[in-house]
């Protein structure tokens, strides 16, 4: 018996870090995704201007998501290093409403998002195949139809998705 637990504990822990490995985007050397001095972005945090509560997850999470699309994008063997320089979130904290609302981002079509990057596409030998800086910005954004409008970050994923769709092309299949 205790053979079988030891036996199904092993095999669960291997699947978990299996899992965990395929889960993680980073995985893939594919696309990377670095921060130029991530602690003067405009607004990156989810309190108010110059806090930093918040900051490096929604970075995180904008990372992985530039790495999780632009790898389903890219051909195999060609490689895209992203440096974003700048982050505007969507919306605004207000803290000026309650000191409840110290962390809620108001969505308004006079906060639009907005984000500074540069990139450089290279194929398997190295040679640079497309790079360019790029200033993204959608002032129309609250108008667009998005799928998950549950994620806070639905507004900003979107205009990233704008980006390497125009940059990139669709999706491979």
């Amino acid at each position: 018996m205790k053979t079988l637990r030891y036996s199904l504990a092993f095999v669960l822990g291997v699947a978990a870090i299996t899992g965990l490995r395929a889960a993680n985007p980073s995985a893939d050397s594919r696309v990377t995704v670095e921060f130029s001095d991530p602690d003067k972005f405009t607004d990156a945090a989810d309190g108010q201007r110059g806090s930093d509560y918040g900051r490096d997850k929604n970075l995180e999470e904008l990372k992985d998501y530039i790495v999780q699309r632009a790898t389903k994008m890219l051909p195999e063997g060609q490689k895209l290093a992203v440096t974003i320089t700048d982050v505007d979130l969507a919306g605004e904290v207000e803290p000026w409403r309650s000191p409840s609302a110290q962390d809620i981002r108001i969505i308004k079509d006079i906060y639009a998002p907005r984000i500074q990057l540069s990139f450089k596409l290279t194929d398997a030998n190295g040679t640079v195949i497309k790079e360019g800086k790029r200033t993204l910005s959608d002032l129309s954004y609250t108008m667009k139809l998005r799928v998950d409008r549950s994620d806070p970050r639905v507004y900003d994923k979107g205009l990233l998705d704008d980006w390497l769709r125009s940059e990139f092309g669709r999706a491979k299949k």
